[in-house]
């Protein structure tokens, strides 16, 4: 039961990696339709100037957060996966867990800090 509970979580976080990663590619990519439509932010979307101007909203901070954690669930539970189908033994397994969960974890509030960081402090940038 618990195996097919991390499929199940697996399977959502790749529909809102989808979901996410698709929008931001649109924004990313179409951003002569964006701005055309109000959204754009003008300039190259990969410089930093736009890149910290979208990170000091609260929808992009939102949305980065989301994305970050369903990737590294999504990503980690799957490599997860393909490192057990190596047949290890349990004690290996149990230290694989606890090796990507608390990794993950890390990675996950670093991530959030440096978001929330920019969010809050415009002038640090």
């Amino acid at each position: 039961m618990r195996e097919s509970s991390l499929w199940f979580w697996h399977i959502i976080a790749g529909a809102v990696i989808f979901v996410f990663l698709g929008l931001h590619m649109f924004i990313m990519h179409l951003e002569s339709i964006l701005g055309f439509l109000g959204l754009g932010y003008g300039g190259d979307v990969t410089s930093a100037q736009s890149v910290f101007m979208r990170s000091q909203q609260g929808f992009f901070m939102v949305t980065y957060i989301i994305l970050l954690g369903a990737a590294l669930y999504h990503g980690l539970y799957g490599f997860r996966n393909i490192l057990f189908e190596l047949s290890l033994s349990r004690t290996w397994e149990k230290i694989i867990n606890w090796f990507f969960a608390l990794g993950g974890l890390a990675l996950f509030v670093y991530g959030t800090y440096v978001a929330v960081f920019i969010f809050l402090n415009p002038a640090a940038v």
